[in-house]
């Protein structure tokens, strides 16, 4: 069997001492190499097939190059699962391993995982949430740094990401606005989460931005679910004067809406235009007419976690627990159109 390829036979190849392979491939900052000699040494290692061994990089850098990624149910969440893939790309750039955990919501599962990633020795945490809400996080988290996804820890004693729910929804209205819409109904979420207050204060702020009178019966809230949406649309098209279009908190409130107003022989969007929210890969392009909408930023939000993360790692002089708010792109198709004459 071939030997595999030892640090010194890249040392003889690309014609260095061995310490100065050490330093090029083990990214040493502020070693006084130049960029011949780095190139030179990154060609033979090719050539050879070199790799180095986690195991005595770890040891000699305390770093072991992996982060953990510990989430509720964001594994078997289809629109969610795009926040895995951002994180895992930004972590495989900076050549880093992600060690994925979902918990599906279970608190001693939780602590378990999360001690386990932390006696594998993982250089930071991402602690991330299938939906926007407010978490309290793992005190153990508290020894390693960590940023937390698509939630607001309730210390605020970490950096986080979350959506701008409340740009978002701006853009929505936005676009209505801009189709001449002026009586614009809400079907809301009936929980209290941040994302619904978020959109509903984007929808009320836009509104008023336009000079549009605050009208409370065009608020409708009930469950974030296509019965739900079917309802709100519902009890909006029974008002004396329905709206012309309505924003819907999400994607499976606007398909129950889409059934109301067939119900109604409303046709979208000569009738009534809708404009949903979260850009469901399932729902929102598979309507007809196809649903304009507002994405949420999950594989973005991954990227920013983990590279924030990394900062972090990094010893970053600013290490601050911030939020950050990642913007809502507005995506137009086929529903939205002209107040009817």
């Amino acid at each position: 069997m071939m030997q595999k390829p030892r640090i010194k036979d890249v040392a003889a190849r690309a014609g260095v001492g061995v310490s100065t392979v050490s330093v090029v491939l083990n990214n040493v900052e502020g070693a006084r190499v130049s960029p011949e000699t780095r190139e030179r040494i990154l060609s033979a290692a090719r050539a050879l097939g070199y790799t180095s061994n986690p195991i005595a990089r770890s040891l000699r850098t305390r770093r072991t190059q992996t982060i953990g990624f510990v989430g509720d149910d964001i594994a078997t969440t289809p629109f969610a699962g795009r926040m895995i893939q951002g994180a895992q790309d930004a972590a495989w750039q900076a050549g880093y391993l992600l060690f994925l955990v979902n918990t599906g919501g279970e608190h001693a599962l939780e602590r378990h995982a999360v001690r386990a990633l932390l006696d594998r020795r993982v250089d930071g945490v991402i602690y991330a949430t299938m939906y926007h809400r407010h978490v309290e996080i793992p005190e153990m988290l508290g020894d390693v740094s960590t940023v937390v996804l698509d939630a607001c820890p309730t210390n605020g004693s970490v950096p986080y990401v979350v959506p701008d729910e409340r740009g978002g929804a701006a853009a929505a209205v936005g676009e209505l606005l801009r189709a001449g819409h002026r009586r614009i109904g809400f079907a809301t979420e009936s929980l209290e989460v941040p994302a619904a207050s978020g959109r509903l204060a984007g929808y009320h702020e836009t509104l008023a931005a336009a000079r549009i009178p605050a009208d409370p019966e065009l608020v409708v809230a009930e469950h974030g679910d296509t019965t739900g949406g079917y309802r709100a649309a519902t009890r909006l098209f029974d008002l004396g004067e329905r709206p012309t279009a309505i924003f819907c908190y999400n994607d499976r409130m606007a398909m129950g809406c889409y059934r109301a107003a067939a119900e109604r022989g409303l046709r979208i969007p000569y009738d009534l235009s809708v404009v949903g929210y979260d850009d469901q890969d399932l729902i929102a392009p598979e309507l007809s007419p196809a649903l304009t909408t507002v994405a949420l930023p999950h594989y973005e939000m991954g990227t920013w976690a983990v590279r924030r993360l990394l900062e972090l790692i990094r010893d970053d002089p600013e290490q601050s627990a911030q939020g950050h708010l990642m913007p809502c792109p507005l995506v137009r198709r086929d529903s939205v159109g002209p107040p009817p004459r």
